[in-house]
């Protein structure tokens, strides 16, 4: 609904939605940094901060580029992908996600 407001194009919108999940790659590099990494673009506190920015200077396309990002950590939210703990990418702080192992 708030990205309808600045009257940019949903094509946008569609392109932009999965972007945040870049993220993912940062655990070539091991859990702890692939956690910060996604946690740093899953956290609701940058899209927050760039809305705000939109807001003081006028700026649709940073309001739109806010909503997007905000829904994407919403819909991960539903999904049950919760920030990341540094010991494994299936460890959240809503619980662990993926099939559970018969040893775990």
């Amino acid at each position: 609904m708030g990205f309808g407001l600045t009257g940019l194009s949903w094509w946008l919108y569609a392109a932009l939605f999965l972007l945040p999940d870049i993220s993912f790659a940062g655990y070539w590099a091991g859990p702890r940094k692939g956690a910060i990494l996604y946690n740093a673009l899953h956290s609701t506190i940058a899209p927050a901060i760039l809305a705000g920015s939109g807001l003081l200077v006028a700026k649709p396309l940073l309001l739109g580029l806010a909503a997007i990002w905000a829904a994407h950590i919403g819909f991960d939210r539903m999904l049950g992908y919760g920030l990341k703990y540094a010991s494994a990418f299936h460890d959240t702080h809503l619980g662990r996600i993926g099939r559970q192992r018969d040893d775990a």
